[in-house]
């Protein structure tokens, strides 16, 4: 692996750090009762509202409409995250240690696939909180389901809710593109070396 491969991985990994330490995922919502908005953050082990009291505002709104309160403590992805995220940064740390360049494939294929698990995940995880509502909800709209966007902005009712990465997520998304950028680059070198023998 070349020196330039390697510091490549060690930035990926620094990215992969910042996971612990900033949001990877906002969720906003906007309607006119609530001018300022209300929202959540996703991190890395837990869920919390935007302002202080953003997550129970939300868990009220959701009872009326009969989704499921968002209970952190709950949610299994939370407690398994931190440590897929640690396994991917000491993997990647060894792996620009070792200079080889099959454990760089290795850790770009292995978080590649952790990226689009994860994705599909929060996905179906929105499609549950949205589509199994409780019957005896106060508020039913016949046909109406309630799932956020996974990325971008839908109305939903008066409200209009966005949802894109926060900054460890676009630091991961980053941190990604720096693996496959590396693995690239390692691959076109070992090309080269067998045309030119």
């Amino acid at each position: 692996m070349t020196k330039q491969s390697r510091i490549l991985l060690i930035i990926a990994v620094l990215a992969l750090g910042t996971m612990y330490v900033f949001p990877i995922w906002k969720i906003n919502l906007d309607a006119p009762q609530y001018p300022e908005g209300i929202g959540m953050y996703i991190r890395i082990n837990t869920i919390h509202g935007i302002k202080p009291n953003d997550l129970d505002n939300i868990n009220g709104l959701n009872h009326y409409i009969g989704m499921k309160r968002i209970e952190p403590d709950s949610i299994t992805e939370l407690k398994v995250m931190p440590w897929i995220i640690g396994f991917l940064m000491a993997f990647g740390l060894l792996a620009a240690w070792a200079g080889k360049p099959w454990m760089l494939y290795t850790w770009t294929a292995v978080f590649l696939i952790v990226a689009v698990v994860g994705l599909v995940d929060f996905y179906l995880w929105e499609y549950d909180y949205g589509h199994n509502l409780n019957p005896h909800a106060a508020i039913k709209v016949p046909g109406m389901s309630y799932q956020p966007p996974l990325l971008g902005s839908k109305q939903l009712l008066n409200f209009t809710a966005h949802s894109w990465p926060a900054f460890g997520g676009w630091m991961a998304f980053l941190a990604l593109a720096l693996g496959l950028t590396a693995s690239y680059l390692e691959i076109k070198r070992r090309k080269n070396r067998i045309s030119v023998v």
